[in-house]
């Protein structure tokens, strides 16, 4: 999704992860003016150049949600049973019994028997709970790997698990998924100059290096251009298919340390275009 800055109309793309935390609120990384987000919030941006975004306008009456996907269900009702008191204990010594020596011996004589019979039970019963363990810690470590496939992106940049990842790959000989890191890609050097081969065209070349200990995807390279008072001009989204050819190389992405040249090709806004600035997403 995209937003628009109402100051200097910078467009940016954003996720639901920042719309949630300050609800559409945020804070333009250009010039620093804080602007609700979802005035200006839509899924696709139109073609270029454009100014300006539309204006989302707020309903009279909030929407109707209809699909339902999910709805829990409520506790059952607790039921309080109240027994009644029971009657006062009294002294009945009617039913007394002596019984001769030997039935006390015999009498004895039970709580050893079973004292064994509860021992092989006890015996019987951890050679029942075995298979039960075993099935839990399977169920364990499906659930660990589980959690770890969803937040594989977060486990591969981290420095000591990505790296203790890294060599595990390497000794299984498997590849892990590129994992996209704008920020720990360093810009080298550019120029810009007039296309030699088409009329009203631009051609930048961009050095770019990737100081992550990891493989990035390509980027996508944001292009804009702006006159001498700071007004933006045009801005230019290329994604990795617009200058790269060879699908190997897009599959393989960008090598941990690897430096590299891009050769981008734009639409001239003329010469009052004198600033270039370049953005990594």
């Amino acid at each position: 999704m995209y937003a628009q800055c109402p100051e200097c109309l910078s467009v940016f793309s954003l996720g639901a992860q920042a719309l949630v935390q300050a609800h559409g609120y945020v804070m333009c990384g250009h010039c620093g003016a804080g602007f609700d987000s979802l005035a200006t919030l839509s899924d696709q941006l139109p073609p270029e150049p454009f100014q300006e975004l539309p204006l989302n306008e707020q309903a009279l009456a909030p929407p109707r949600l209809e699909l339902v996907v999910y709805r829990p269900k409520p506790p059952p009702p607790v039921v309080v049973q109240v027994s009644p008191p029971a009657p006062p204990a009294t002294e009945d010594f009617s039913q007394l019994a002596f019984a001769p020596r030997f039935a006390k011996d015999a009498r004895k004589r039970k709580p050893a028997r079973a004292a064994r019979r509860h021992r092989a039970h006890q015996d019987t019963g951890g050679q029942r709970r075995w298979p039960w363990v075993l099935v839990c810690g399977a169920l364990a470590l499906l659930l660990a790997a589980q959690l770890g496939w969803v937040n594989r992106d977060n486990l591969i940049r981290d420095p000591r698990v990505g790296a203790w990842l890294r060599g595990a790959c390497g000794l299984l000989h498997c590849r892990l998924p590129l994992v996209a890191a704008p920020k720990q890609l360093h810009l080298l050097a550019s120029d810009v100059e007039t296309h030699p081969n088409a009329a009203h065209a631009l051609m930048i070349s961009l050095s770019l290096r990737n100081d992550a200990a990891f493989a990035q995807p390509w980027p996508v390279v944001v292009v804009t251009l702006s006159d001498a008072q700071g007004h933006r001009l045009s801005m230019r989204r290329l994604l990795p298919t617009d200058y790269l050819d060879d699908p190997v190389v897009l599959r393989r992405g960008l090598a941990p340390g690897a430096t590299t040249a891009l050769l981008l090709e734009v639409q001239d806004p003329g010469d009052a275009a004198v600033a270039y600035q370049f953005d990594f997403e």
